[in-house]
């Protein structure tokens, strides 16, 4: 198998390049993203492997089918960025469902407690020799409400180490997780009760801006927004309004809603022409990092090793088991000869 391998960091060569040779795949890298104008040079490989600020829109897809490519490898669990419909009956679309939900769960967490308690900026003002506490007073989490929305594996681990600090655990999911000791309670509720809201939602039509103006207003002034799922999934204006005018405490951020022109990039010698991202790096009760939050040693070796096995699958006629389609979910009854959709 043939792959060119899109938006390729160095960390990720250390991780395939280990197993490429394993799974008999030869990869071809490309630092640059795949989108519409660099889908040609993917032209007579098998695969392309891409991440998630890639952009597999119809005319990128259909570019790719044109050259020969007949498999879309996600290295990640989201796939908001390709275009299903498309790709149906032409290119199989495959993904790393789970690699690793503590990492994401963790991060979180790490969000939670850095801005809580103002260490990243005690850091900061001790390396200058400053060490005044004035202004980095936090709360006790121990008693508070943590509010989930979404309760799939990441939202699970994180509701469990929530509970071991012993905050009361509350969460919203359309599709509540079966046999779970969690208090689910209305959306409503959940933004009006918790002192902390955690984001662990897919990005769909239905959850795009789930935080906006509107639900902003119902929080408590103190609440603290932790997103480490997508960045649409909040209103980014509406976040801001809501931090200039007190409404809410502070927000940890590890997604962006622009962020594919920047996130990945070392930009410190340049000037961001993004005036949103711009003003949240302004404020001192935001804390952004730059989608980490899958970055550990354990998720980047399952996710290559997954992505391979997809790879592998698929070139030895295989069931693709992480496959995925716009009908997946609904009405896709997978191939039972073939496992696939199509």
């Amino acid at each position: 198998m043939k792959v060119a391998f899109y938006d390729a960091k160095p960390y990720d060569k250390v991780w395939f390049d280990a197993l490429s040779e394993q799974y008999g795949v030869e990869i071809k890298y490309f630092d640059f993203k795949l989108n519409a104008e660099t889908a040609p040079l993917a032209a007579g490989y098998d695969a392309v492997c891409i991440f998630v600020n890639d952009n597999a829109n119809k005319q990128t897809l259909d570019i790719l089918y044109e050259g020969g490519v007949k498999l879309l490898a996600l290295r990640s669990a989201g796939y908001n960025n390709v275009d299903f419909k498309s790709s149906h009956g032409k290119i199989h679309v495959v993904r790393v469902p789970d690699y690793s939900p503590a990492a994401v769960a963790e991060h979180a967490v790490a969000l939670l407690l850095t801005l809580n308690r103002k260490t990243h900026r005690a850091y900061a003002r001790t390396r200058d020799n400053n060490f005044n506490i004035n202004g980095f007073i936090g709360m006790d989490l121990v008693g508070k409400t943590a509010g989930v929305i979404g309760t799939g594996k990441i939202g699970r681990v994180y509701a469990g180490i929530c509970k071991g600090f012993g905050m009361n655990v509350i969460a919203f999911d359309p599709y509540p997780a079966e046999d779970s000791d969690i208090k689910y309670v209305g959306l409503d509720e959940l933004l009006r009760s918790s002192d902390v809201i955690s984001l662990h939602c897919p990005l769909t039509p239905e959850t795009h801006h789930i935080i906006n103006r509107e639900n902003l207003d119902k929080m408590k002034p103190h609440a603290i927004v932790i997103n480490t799922s997508r960045g649409a999934l909040i209103d980014t204006a509406a976040l801001i309004d809501a931090l200039k005018s007190r409404k809410i405490g502070g927000a940890g951020l590890d997604v962006y809603e622009e962020e594919s022109d920047y996130f990945f990039e070392d930009l410190s010698d340049t000037i961001i022409e993004d005036d949103e991202l711009s003003r949240l790096l302004t404020f001192p009760n935001v804390l952004l990092t730059s989608h980490q939050a899958f970055f550990t040693e354990e998720a980047m070796h399952e996710i290559a090793r997954v992505t391979m096995e997809n790879i592998k699958a698929y070139g030895a006629n295989l069931p693709l088991d992480n496959e995925i389609c716009y009908k997946c979910g609904e009405v896709c009854t997978k191939n039972e000869n073939t496992g696939r959709c199509f």
